[in-house]
């Protein structure tokens, strides 16, 4: 069974407080089943947008990376994004390390 997006967000955002990472909903999607962007703000002008992807060859759900390099850059893709799927919801994260926790057990897959 898989969770709602509306509360795996709710999870995410807890544990990025747990690890002290400011964290906002930018956009909000479908509450049930809206994919999810993960925008990471670097602090110096750089960010790194992730989108949750689907490796049919390992029969895995991963993070990848949707966009990256100048801020303006990422802020843009995930514009579009956002244009081609209204029920994204799109989480912006500040860290200067570009901590994401996205690869810890439970939020990876």
């Amino acid at each position: 069974m898989r969770l709602t997006s509306g509360f795996w967000v709710e999870a995410y955002l807890t544990r990025l407080r747990l690890a002290a990472i400011p964290a906002y909903v930018t956009a909000r999607g479908d509450a049930t089943a809206g994919a999810v962007a993960v925008k990471v703000a670097t602090l110096d002008g750089q960010a790194r947008a992730y989108e949750r992807s689907y490796d049919l060859m390992r029969d895995e759900r991963r993070w990848i990376v949707m966009a990256e390099g100048a801020e303006s850059e990422v802020d843009a893709a995930l514009v579009r994004a956002r244009s081609r799927d209204p029920d994204l919801w799109i989480i912006e994260l500040e860290d200067r390390a570009g901590r994401h926790l996205l690869d810890q057990e439970g939020l990876s897959g």
